[in-house]
C-alpha cells in the first residue's frame, strides 16, 4: 500500500462522482491531487439513475468514453405511474440544448469506473482512510487522517473539496450543518432480479410510482442492463413505522402490496439481495464554501432523491469549483460566495421548488394532467433531464411562480378530471 503523501496542492475527501470529476479536472490543469477515500470500490450506494445534464461534466473530465464502454442500461426519460394512469417524459424532447440521454447504473461499478478514470489521469487515490481533523484557517490547510490499519498522519495543501457525500465531513468538522427545511422522511431499498414479463415496460426509463391514497409516498423502478433493477419506497417515518417487517425488504414488500399496478409489474421478481433503510437523508449546510474549502454535491446539500437530481448537482459542483479555483491558485480573487454558492444554488433552488410541489401533490396534479401543451412538456423535460440552471427556461428562472399557476390551471376540479 503506497504511503499518503504529506503535502499535495489540493486534498479531496471523498472518491465518488463528484471527487473523482474534480480530481480529473484538476489533473488536467497540471495541479497534485490527494483523495482520501474512507471506503473501498466497488462499494454499494443508491443513486442509480442518471440525468442527461451529468454527460457533459463527464466529457469534460475526459471519462464519457469509459463509462459509455460499461454496457449500462440506456436511459432516455422518466415516467410516471398513479394507479391506472400513465405518463412519461422522452429527455430528447427538451426545451435546453444539451444531451438527451444518459444510463442508469450499478453505482459500485459506475463509481469505481470514475475513480479509475481520474486515478489513470494522475489522482493520487488513497482508500481505507478516515478524516480526523479539518483546519483550513491557517496556510497552508491541514487534514488530518487515520488509516484502517490505525496510521495516523496529516497533508499540508492549498486547498480542500470535500466530496464525503453523505459522510458530510467538512460540514460536520467545521461546524456548518444545519437542519434541512424538508420534512424527515426515510427511503427503503433494495436490487431485485425483476424477471418482468410485461412487453410494455420501458426499460430505458425510470419508473417513478405514486402510492393510490398517500400521494407522499412514492416507489422508484430503475432498470438495469442485466435484468436487475433498483426499487424502493419513499415515505415519513411514521408511514415506515406502520408498514415495518423483521427486515427492511419486508417493509418494501409491505408497501410493495399497496400499489397494485406496481406489485402486478414485480410479481416474478427474485428479492435475494441485500435491503437497506436510509434515514433523515435531507441536509443543509451555513455556507458551502470558503477561502481555502468547498463543498461538492450531498457533501452541502441534499434535497431528495424524487428527481435523481443528486449526481448532476454533485458533478456541476466539481466542474464550477474546479475553475474557480484554479483561478485561485493562479493568483486572482475569487468571491466563492457569489461565483460558487449562489449559481450552484440557483439550480438546486429549482429542483427545491419541484420537490416540495411534488410531495404537496401539485407537481403530480401537473404530470397527469392529460393534453398537456408540448412546449411545456418541453419545459418540464429540460428540468426533469437536469438542466436545471437554464434561465433561458420559464420554470428555472421563476420556478416558484411558473410552476404555481401551471399547478392551479391543472387542478383535477378546474381541469374537470
Amino acid at each position: 500500500m503506497a504511503s499518503v503523501p504529506t503535502q499535495a496542492d489540493v486534498v479531496i475527501i471523498g472518491a465518488g462522482p463528484s471527487g473523482a470529476i474534480a480530481a480529473a479536472l484538476l489533473r488536467q490543469r497540471r495541479y497534485s491531487v490527494v483523495v482520501l477515500e474512507r471506503q473501498h470500490f466497488p462499494r454499494f450506494t443508491i443513486g442509480e439513475s442518471l440525468l442527461p445534464h451529468c454527460m457533459e461534466y463527464l466529457e469534460e473530465a475526459g471519462m464519457l468514453e469509459a463509462v459509455q464502454r460499461q454496457g449500462f442500461q440506456f436511459k432516455d426519460g422518466a415516467a410516471f405511474g398513479w394507479g391506472e394512469r400513465y405518463v412519461y417524459y422522452d429527455f430528447r424532447e427538451k426545451f435546453t440544448a444539451g444531451p438527451g440521454t444518459t444510463f442508469q447504473v450499478d453505482r459500485g461499478r459506475f463509481d469505481k469506473v470514475l475513480a479509475d478514470e481520474a486515478s489513470a489521469q494522475g489522482a493520487d487515490i488513497h482508500y481505507g482512510y478516515t478524516i480526523d481533523s479539518l483546519d483550513v484557517d491557517g496556510d497552508p490547510v491541514r487534514v488530518g487522517y487515520t488509516g484502517e490499519q490505525g496510521q495516523k498522519g496529516e497533508i499540508a495543501c492549498r486547498f480542500v473539496f470535500d466530496a464525503s457525500g453523505f459522510g458530510r465531513v467538512a460540514s460536520r468538522l467545521l461546524d456548518l450543518e444545519q437542519p434541512s427545511s424538508f420534512p424527515v422522511r426515510h427511503a427503503v431499498s433494495t436490487h431485485i432480479d425483476d424477471h418482468i414479463d410485461d412487453p410494455s415496460f420501458d426499460r430505458n426509463k425510470i419508473l417513478i410510482t405514486v402510492h393510490p391514497v398517500e400521494r407522499d409516498v412514492w416507489y422508484w423502478l430503475i432498470p438495469f442492463s442485466d435484468g436487475r433493477c433498483s426499487t424502493g419506497v419513499v415515505a415519513t417515518p411514521e408511514k415506515i413505522a406502520l408498514r415495518a417487517g423483521p427486515e427492511p425488504v419486508d417493509t418494501f414488500r409491505n408497501f410493495l402490496a399497496e400499489a397494485p399496478v406496481l406489485a402486478k409489474l414485480l410479481h416474478k421478481a427474485d428479492f435475494r439481495y441485500p435491503s437497506r433503510q436510509l434515514a433523515g437523508y435531507s441536509a443543509s449546510v451555513k455556507k458551502l464554501a470558503g477561502e481555502r474549502f468547498a463543498l461538492l454535491g450531498n457533501a452541502g446539500e441534499f434535497l431528495d432523491p424524487i428527481f435523481s437530481s443528486g449526481i448532476t448537482i454533485a458533478m456541476r459542483s466539481a466542474s464550477i469549483g474546479v475553475a474557480l479555483l484554479d483561478r485561485q491558485l493562479q493568483g486572482e480573487t475569487v468571491d466563492w460566495h457569489a461565483e460558487y454558492e449562489q449559481p450552484l444554488r440557483a439550480g438546486v433552488e429549482t429542483f427545491r421548488v419541484f420537490v416540495e410541489f411534488w410531495y404537496n401533490g401539485l407537481f403530480q396534479d401537473v404530470l397527469f394532467f392529460p393534453d398537456q401543451a408540448a412546449s411545456v412538456r418541453k419545459m418540464i423535460s429540460a428540468i426533469l433531464a437536469g438542466y436545471a440552471w437554464d434561465t433561458k427556461n420559464p420554470f428555472v428562472a421563476q420556478p416558484q411562480r411558473r410552476l404555481q399557476a401551471l399547478a392551479d390551471f391543472c387542478k383535477p376540479e378546474v381541469a374537470g378530471q
